[in-house]
């Protein structure tokens, strides 16, 4: 039998049916009432219990919404279905009860902060405890081509107890209205404290009452997009954005040399095949130090040949002409560079424009096109690397690492020191953990407010 969603929902409305500010104000009224109810007197383990339980529902072959994502998702999304199943499964195999506690201790000091005034050793030392508290309603406007920030921008708001209003991108909503039909369907009561919608940016009417009504407003999308909400959001709201970010990796020579390099290139491979380079966590070039025993270049040819096997068992999704035409230009202008200088190298498939290597000895970042085009570029040591990216460095998200185990410390000091905010093996770029701090800031202390009690 076809699982069918309820509507529940406004994202579950008919086409065609327009939102109104009424509409708006009577849901941001009814989710405060709602988390007032049936949140503020959750615990912090009640709550991890239940998204731990669904997570694993998700992970069961079995249950009827993944059988649903798997059935349309590729359609909604449009990403393959290897591709977006593989990316749903990294983020829900998260979701345990120590990953959460590991998180919340990080953010908050002490994993009950939020259930009660509590006290952690340092702080019961100084006779002094504190209890943080989370916004009334938040506001989520989520960018479209991803599903799993917008996904976790709810657990975020869930775990500080608070009332969220959801506005997916035009034509993105699908696969976050799926989770938070399934959260509906698993836990009732704190699914009733979240609100889908979808229209196209720009309607002021409705996003100015919805900021009204918000204590806090986060914004990811374009650096442009997030300008023109800010804008709009009145001052005396709390405005998180999370704009445009660009992400690259380095290759030491001695992590070349080793008897790991069959390991590496895979795992190089791996972080351009998730989710079609389509995220600020994906990279767009592989700095590779010369002299090691493999040449950058022969790098180059080898990442090439692993793109190549993840065709065949990744498959890229489909692209629109426009994207098509973008990948197929920028390749022309490496054939021609190629035929006149024996810096550039470049490695295309064969059969369409499935994945595209391009090597060069020119250090300055280049911003892919993505959808499995990727820059190998030789350099002499970290340091040029580092000044090649340069231009990026206030939108850098994260710097993956292959390095040996004597010097992995030293190259993540230096990294660290230059300003990237998120350092990783190689293979993880993609694949943060639950707690990691999107773009350098704590994801959970950044919505909360604090009451600090002098004993």
């Amino acid at each position: 039998m076809e699982l069918q969603l309820p509507d529940f929902f406004l994202a579950d409305l008919p086409d065609g049916v327009e939102l109104s500010v009424s509409m708006i104000d009577q849901a941001c009224d009814r989710l405060k009432e709602n988390a007032d109810q049936y949140l503020k007197n959750r615990t912090t383990s009640q709550l991890v219990h239940s998204l731990c339980q669904l997570a694993d529902n998700w992970l069961d072959p079995e249950f009827p919404f993944r059988q649903k994502l798997i059935e349309e998702g590729p359609a909604q999304s449009g990403f393959s279905l290897d591709v977006l199943m593989d990316g749903m499964d990294r983020m829900f195999q998260q979701w345990k009860p120590d990953h959460f506690e590991f998180w919340l201790v990080q953010e908050f000091g002490h994993a009950e902060r939020i259930d009660y005034l509590a006290s952690n050793r340092l702080e019961a030392r100084e006779n002094k405890s504190s209890r943080a508290r989370g916004p009334r309603l938040i506001t989520h406007i989520c960018s479209g081509n991803l599903p799993v920030p917008c996904i976790m921008s709810m657990v975020c708001g869930l775990m500080v107890r608070s009332a969220q209003f959801i506005k997916c991108a035009s034509g993105a909503s699908y696969i976050p209205r799926l989770f938070a039909h399934s959260l509906y369907q698993h836990d009732p009561k704190m699914a009733a404290c979240i609100e889908l919608a979808e229209w196209k940016g720009g309607l002021e009417p409705i996003e100015n009452i919805l900021f009204e009504k918000s204590d806090v407003v986060t914004a990811t999308g374009s650096d442009k997009s997030i300008e023109a909400i800010q804008s709009r959001v009145p001052r005396q709201k709390k405005f998180l954005n999370y704009g445009q970010r660009l992400s690259f990796g380095f290759i030491s020579k001695k992590a070349l040399s080793g008897l790991g390099l069959r390991r590496l290139i895979e795992d190089a491979a791996r972080d351009v095949m998730i989710w079609d380079q389509q995220g600020c966590l994906s990279p767009h070039v592989y700095y590779v130090q010369h002299k090691g025993v493999v040449p950058a270049e022969k790098f180059a040819e080898l990442l090439a040949e692993e793109l190549e096997r993840y065709r065949l068992s990744f498959p890229r999704s489909p692209l629109s002409v426009e994207e098509s035409a973008a990948i197929r230009s920028r390749r022309h202008f490496y054939h021609v560079r190629a035929a006149t200088s024996k810096d550039t190298l470049p490695f295309f498939s064969n059969d369409g424009t499935d994945w595209s290597v391009v090597y060069e000895d020119e250090i300055r970042f280049q911003i892919s096109c993505g959808n499995r085009f990727i820059y190998v570029k030789g350099v002499h040591s970290l340091d040029e690397a580092l000044h090649g990216a340069e231009p990026i460095q206030h939108k850098v998200s994260t710097v993956a690492l292959g390095a040996a185990d004597d010097e992995a410390e030293e190259f993540a000091l230096q990294i660290a020191q230059w300003g990237a905010p998120r350092i990783c093996p190689i293979g993880k770029m993609q694949h943060p953990p639950l707690h990691w701090r999107h773009d350098g800031k704590p994801a959970l202390a950044e919505l909360v407010q604090w009451t600090d009690w002098e004993l």
